[in-house]
């Protein structure tokens, strides 16, 4: 990559020649700069690629991608400690939620949410702007979550789901040890006048897939960490999957489990692939294991 002279203020774009990451190609673009300071572009959403800003700092580039970075006024994001937006362009975004926020409000609980922290967000732009729910995550499972800025995109998403989300991915700690290495497990669920969802039969219920592969056990604590795929994507449908083949997720008391070993359900979406509803393009998110998961192996 050739480097020029950068100004110290405006906007800089940049051409890709070589095919790499994010943060290394900045790294190598700003060389005169401080790693912190390159860094800070990234967590200030100030840089964009393609157009759409990110601070995802492992985004790859392809030759002849287009990356900008603003060195003026530092665009104003979220400040929340439960929730952080990894993307954002005209038509999406999508954050990692930490346990214990709600993605949307309910008649019982109005409080802040995820959608409430995004609304507010994007209308700092424009008070005209509005947010559009996706998908959801229960308030005790961590995790990415995509929402759409316009009805037309959440409409367009939501009615080709199978085909534009092509990978969601959860990480679980259950209690025992999980004995078949993978496989599907394939139910009917329908929920209770208690609002819990359980496995019945097939006149009653709706169809549920879950994929599981075992990737740690733990005799100490006797705990399975998991990994798991929604081939359908019913509410709860993992939380009473676990409960259903005798293996609850560790801190999830309304789905059996009966031990508390870190404060919290240890669910947590840890991967989101999806194909872009306007440029086609495809977007893969992930993050890591929670560490209270992997201080338990």
């Amino acid at each position: 990559m050739k480097t020029k002279s950068q100004p110290a203020s405006g906007r800089i774009q940049i051409a890709v020649e070589e095919g790499s990451t994010l943060l290394p190609f900045l790294f190598a673009y700003f060389s005169g700069r401080s790693r912190t300071t390159v860094k800070s572009y990234l967590a200030h959403r100030q840089v964009a690629v393609n157009g759409c800003i990110t601070t995802q700092f492992d985004t790859p580039l392809a030759p002849g991608d287009r990356v900008e970075v603003d060195l003026g006024r530092v665009r104003e994001g979220i400040s929340h400690p439960k929730l952080r937006i990894v993307y954002e362009d005209d038509d999406l975004i999508v954050v990692e939620k930490r346990n214990g926020l709600l993605s949307v409000a309910t008649d019982k609980q109005i409080m802040q949410t995820a959608y409430s922290i995004l609304s507010e967000h994007v209308k700092q732009d424009d008070p005209r702007n509005k947010i559009f729910v996706l998908h959801r995550l229960d308030r005790e499972t961590s995790g990415l979550m995509m929402f759409a800025k316009s009805e037309e995109v959440k409409t367009r998403v939501q009615s080709s789901w199978t085909e534009t989300v092509v990978e969601r991915k959860y990480y679980a700690v259950v209690e025992g040890r999980v004995e078949q290495a993978e496989g599907v497990i394939s139910t009917y669920l329908t929920e209770s006048k208690a609002m819990k969802v359980y496995v019945t039969n097939r006149e009653e219920g709706k169809k549920a897939d879950t994929a599981f592969r075992v990737l740690k056990y733990s005799a100490r604590n006797d705990v399975t960490l998991l990994e798991l795929e929604l081939e359908t994507g019913r509410k709860n449908q993992i939380r009473a999957h676990m409960e259903y083949i005798g293996h609850p997720i560790v801190g999830d008391k309304k789905y059996g489990s009966r031990r508390a070993l870190i404060g919290r359900v240890a669910l947590h979406a840890g991967v989101l692939s999806f194909i872009h509803p306007t440029t086609g393009k495809r977007h893969d998110f992930s993050t890591p294991v929670p560490r209270k998961f992997s201080e338990l192996f």
